[in-house]
């Protein structure tokens, strides 16, 4: 049976589904296999999201599996607490995967391959310093030159080899190295370190091992052990294809196949784990989870959902030269699912006080809400309303220009779901702040049962005074102010472009319903945007993210300078 699908003819196949298509139709693999190979030294950011949008959505799609690997060879920076985070992570994406492998698995194989290269003269012991591996090396103008030690016998290098191992070296005392060309015009096939010594605890196998291998040794060979059809790969690793392959050729193993995809490059963020650590170490932000962060888990806690991310991975597509995505995109992608998954309430930022003169003192309404107007099965709820009031400050002018159509002296509005009122006073302190917005309103006018006739052109939201909870509302903004981070000067600190604007915590009146939600709840603030319940919440003080604004408010911003 084809395990080939059927692609829409919406959308072109892009140069990765035609090769695992070619693959497949030709008979050189009855069904792919896909791997997403982190190393679990850090948390993983939107970049990774793409790539594992990218994996498992081409085997969901032919019919394949995807296994999730870690590339652990690094026990001085790698911890299970990112290999839980990963984890939690790709799960939170959607996926699921075939087989959990790591290359400390593969430790004992990868060990027996290398004392095999060392046997067919194709690798070494090398005892110089790194300096002097590195000077040695050349440039990519001068070929490089050849250790003293390359052209030490078989047995030689098998006994030294055996000797690291055992733990009779130090660290950095010698390395294994593969001999291939120090004149080679790719400067990673000039005699590439396959080991180093680390007398250092791994996460998983304690101390059983005192050498490990370098990422470029392990993780063909890894491939290769799993039978990974398409290895696919961020576009800087292009280079390291010909190693890849020069392994896989001399081994004599199973023909894994790399394959690069430009990596996403996303504006007004950074994606260098380095300087993700460093924001989180020298507190710029509260934590790898920190909303601002481009970190899953950040954008998770701000509000994101993993139908928008993996939207998102769909529209940015895959290419074969690297480009800058704007931030909008992502932004547009949450914003299109939010729209129908979100129920709608309201809640006043920025409050002013507004009396209604004429209504009843004491009395307390209910008016008749809908929930989501895009999702008929979200129903409807009621919401208290009174004589007292809070409106947005923004939806108020004293004196207001032509086409003004919010709340001002003598001009009448509607309030979302309850009824049309008027502004006759407006009343002020000693330094003329206003203090209250005095109106008076229309009992005929009660939204669902107007009777009035009366048409206004503008719809404000309120939340009553009586029944308001308080709330923390937390307004997060891009974490830079410059769009493409890769391009600040050599002279330059990237963190003189941290955005001071980027949180802003403020105090804000909300329904009663909002009180009770539950945490990572998304939700619509009507008229103000799309907003998440945090895990700070607490019952005598909600918290709010914001997701993202109703509208793209920062280009405004970036037209005003």
């Amino acid at each position: 049976m084809n395990p080939i699908i059927e692609t829409t003819p919406a959308r072109s196949l892009n140069f990765l589904e035609e090769i695992v298509e070619a693959d497949l139709a030709s008979g050189k693999y009855k069904s792919i296999i896909t791997r997403f190979p982190p190393e679990p030294n850090g948390y993983l950011h939107i970049g990774h999201a793409k790539s594992i949008c990218l994996n498992f959505g081409l085997a969901k799609k032919y019919g394949g599996k995807t296994n999730l690997r870690f590339d652990d060879t690094n026990p001085t920076k790698e911890d299970v607490e990112y290999v839980d985070s990963i984890k939690d992570d790709v799960r939170w994406l959607g996926f699921e995967w075939a087989a959990e492998r790591y290359a400390s698995d593969y430790f004992q194989q990868l060990y027996e391959w290398a004392v095999k290269l060392i046997t067919k003269g194709l690798a070494y012991v090398d005892d110089q310093t790194q300096d002097e591996i590195r000077i040695g090396r050349g440039t990519v103008t001068r070929a490089g030159t050849e250790s003293p030690y390359r052209n030490r016998s078989v047995e030689e290098n098998l006994d030294l080899f055996t000797r690291m191992k055992n733990g009779e070296c130090k660290d950095g005392e010698k390395v294994l190295r593969a001999k291939i060309d120090m004149a080679h015009p790719n400067m990673l096939l000039r005699d590439p370190i396959l080991y180093r010594i680390l007398h250092a605890e791994h996460h998983r196998t304690g101390n059983e091992w005192c050498i490990y291998p370098m990422y470029d040794y392990a993780h063909g060979q890894s491939d290769s052990i799993e039978n990974i059809t398409h290895s696919i790969c961020t576009l800087e690793f292009d280079v390291h294809r010909p190693l890849y392959d020069w392994f896989i050729e001399k081994l004599e193993i199973f023909p894994s196949h790399q394959y690069e995809f430009a990596r996403l490059n996303l504006t007004y963020t950074v994606m260098s784990k380095r300087k993700l650590l460093e924001l989180v170490k020298n507190n710029y932000v509260s934590g790898w989870d920190d909303p601002r962060m481009p970190t899953i888990c950040g954008i998770r806690r701000r509000g994101y959902t993993p139908e928008s991310i993996r939207l998102f991975a769909e529209k940015v597509g895959v290419a074969k030269r690297d480009n800058m995505i704007d931030l909008s995109l992502l932004e547009w992608c949450v914003r299109e699912d939010l729209n129908k998954r979100a129920d709608r309430y309201l809640a006043v930022l920025n409050p002013v006080k507004v009396v209604i003169t004429n209504y009843p003192e004491g009395q307390v309404d209910e008016v008749t809400a809908v929930n989501n107007p895009e999702n008929e099965d979200a129903g409807i709820r009621k919401i208290p309303f009174s004589r007292e009031i809070y409106i947005e400050q923004d939806d108020f002018m004293e004196n207001p220009p032509k086409k003004y159509f919010r709340l001002s002296p003598g001009n009448e509005v509607r309030l979302r779901y309850a009824y049309i009122i008027k502004c006759e006073e407006v009343i002020k302190d000693a330094d003329g702040n206003i203090t209250e917005i005095h109106c008076t309103y229309d009992p005929a006018t009660r939204s669902g049962n107007d009777t009035s006739g009366k048409k206004v052109k503008g719809t404000i939201h309120w939340v009553s005074a009586a029944h308001a909870a308080t709330a923390e509302v937390r307004l997060f903004d891009r974490l830079f102010t410059e769009a493409c981070m890769d391009d600040i000067p050599n002279d330059k600190d990237y963190k003189d472009f941290l955005n001071p604007n980027s949180l802003q915590a403020i105090k804000a009146y909300i329904e009663p319903a909002l009180k009770t939600l539950p945490p990572s709840t998304n939700v619509q603030f009507e008229r103000l945007g799309y907003f998440v319940t945090d895990k700070d919440s607490a019952a005598e003080l909600p918290v709010f993210n914001r997701t993202v604004t109703l509208k793209d408010t920062w280009a405004k911003v970036a037209e005003k300078g």
